[in-house]
């Protein structure tokens, strides 16, 4: 899909920013219980992770000493749907041996990337490892992660909002929309 394809448009909200602020709280709370008195490493997968993962360290607070690296990777490029094929375009800064790192991602669609980017930062020896997702499609699923934190299971639809985009567009928006074509 060209950026210039006006054929797509906003169809409805799928989750409100209301829905997303008190389950990002949960979630919060989840890694507090797990982590409280430890240092975490939240490791964001950019772009799409960078909303949800802000909201999620302000969220944990002061209970748990949180540093925060990024990692950003490509497998959709300007589509509506995953090519299969992740590639490393920023790795992490931090060592991971012997850290608590907890992957922050927007969504996982088919599992590939995750999956990946698991075993990639397994490699490097954690002490704990964690994988925290804001949206989950399992219709799509195509291999298993273990996701130790979930916000959202959604159906099959093509979604932008609170950091996800369509070709760069619609990241900004507070609220989660479903895209329509046509």
């Amino acid at each position: 899909m060209e950026e210039t394809d006006v054929s797509l448009r906003l169809d409805a909200i799928l989750l409100s920013r209301e829905t997303i602020h008190k389950r990002v709280s949960e979630l919060a709370a989840e890694i507090i219980d797990e982590f409280r008195g430890s240092e975490l490493i939240l490791v964001g997968v950019l772009k799409g992770a960078v909303i949800f993962m802000s909201d999620l360290a302000r969220a944990i607070g002061g209970e748990v000493d949180v540093r925060m690296d990024f990692m950003a990777v490509s497998s959709y490029g300007n589509s509506m749907s995953s090519s299969g094929a992740v590639k490393i375009v920023k790795d992490i800064d931090t060592p991971a041996e012997g850290k608590n790192i907890i992957l922050v991602e927007d969504i996982m669609d088919t599992g590939l990337t995750l999956s990946y980017l698991g075993d990639m930062i397994m490699a490097r020896n954690p002490s704990k490892f964690k994988i925290c997702v804001l949206l989950e499609k399992p219709e799509r699923k195509k291999v298993e992660c273990a996701i130790a934190y979930r916000g959202f299971s959604i159906p099959d639809k093509f979604v932008v909002g609170y950091g996800l985009d369509c070709a760069g567009k619609w990241r900004n928006l507070p609220d989660i929309w479903r895209v329509a074509e046509g």
